[in-house]
């Protein structure tokens, strides 16, 4: 299995579970930047995932690469290690 496809799988995994994400993306074309930023993942593809997001003050459509997301464009924060931990400590708490 590749590492696209792992990628893929654990977008795939967050959309049928928890869709509400939040992301850093830097990408040139088309210009984006987003930090922090709270998304809905509405669609994973076999090449491409979509998100909804709001920080304009009105829903954004983005389509996104996971490609972007291997090469670290594109940051799901409850993809990384210390955002796990984090929640795993407040499961715990409750």
């Amino acid at each position: 299995m590749s590492t696209l496809e792992i990628i893929r799988e654990k977008i795939q995994h967050l959309y049928e579970t928890n869709p509400e994400v939040h992301l850093n993306v830097v990408l040139d074309n088309p210009r984006t930047v987003l930090k922090n930023t709270p998304a809905k993942i509405v669609g994973v593809y076999p090449y491409i995932f979509r998100i909804e997001e709001s920080t304009s003050g009105k829903p954004r459509m983005h389509t996104l690469q996971y490609s972007d997301v291997l090469i670290k464009n594109i940051v799901i924060l409850e993809l990384t290690p210390e955002r796990a931990k984090t929640e795993e400590a407040e499961e715990v708490e409750e």
